[in-house]
């Protein structure tokens, strides 16, 4: 036997009520009641749809900047000044794409960043190389639009090894590159892009077997690595 559900007069158009068995409703303004339950599967299902959907569209991003950078680079040589100028124009035509649809840097970053890895390796390029230039450019180009050097960064780092897995290629020496390139373009942003980067990306350099400090180029370790030895009497 269906149950009725007992309507709680609230003043409003959205009332709530409860089933003779306990299930909580929600009353609309036109008499007709939803189960809160219902409501959480519509929420549910929409949003399984939507992150599917961005799944795509990240996919779709990443399958055309490969082709893109394979592309221009069997016509143009993959020779070290060539793949540099590559990286540097698809990370700018990426980003002046998220300004001209207004999704914001953090969308596109992982996919492009991937993208640019599968590309240079269908190619049979440098991919190491390519790694620490996929990060330079990136991190340059959010600092001049304001975006946030840190997460940029760590989903372009992460784009970088997932294309590495994928491709079989050395996760170490990639991961290690492309954290090198990171820190060291966001020392040209300035101190605290450094800081920031150095927190974000400390978790990956720890998962790739390494330190941030080992990571770091030369003479760019914080102050405090350089603290005098313990002196023994």
């Amino acid at each position: 036997m269906p149950t009725k559900p007992i309507r709680r007069e609230t003043g409003r158009h959205l009332d709530e009520g409860k089933t003779a068995r306990g299930s909580k409703t929600v009353s609309i303004d036109d008499g007709h009641f939803v189960s809160v339950e219902h409501a959480g599967h519509v929420v549910r299902e929409g949003i399984v749809g939507s992150l599917s959907g961005l799944s795509t569209i990240e996919a779709d991003i990443a399958m055309l900047v490969r082709k893109a950078v394979s592309d221009t680079l069997r016509t143009g040589g993959s020779a070290g000044g060539e793949l540099v100028n590559v990286v540097q124009h698809v990370v700018t035509g990426a980003i002046e794409a998220t300004e001209q649809v207004g999704t914001g840097l953090t969308m596109s970053t992982r996919s492009v960043a991937k993208g640019i890895v599968m590309g240079v390796h269908d190619v049979g390029g440098d991919v190491v190389t390519a790694s620490s230039e996929i990060l330079r450019s990136i991190i340059k180009h959010a600092a001049s639009v304001g975006a946030d050097v840190g997460v940029v960064a760590r989903q372009a780092v992460d784009g970088v090894i997932e294309a590495t897995v994928e491709t079989g290629g050395n996760i170490t020496d990639v991961g290690r590159k492309a954290i090198e390139g990171a820190i060291e373009e966001a020392g040209n942003v300035g101190n605290m892009a450094v800081k920031t980067v150095r927190d974000v990306l400390i978790g990956i350099a720890a998962s790739l077997g390494e330190t941030i400090g080992a990571a770091l180029p030369r003479g760019a370790a914080e102050p405090h690595q350089a603290a005098k030895k313990p002196h023994h009497s």
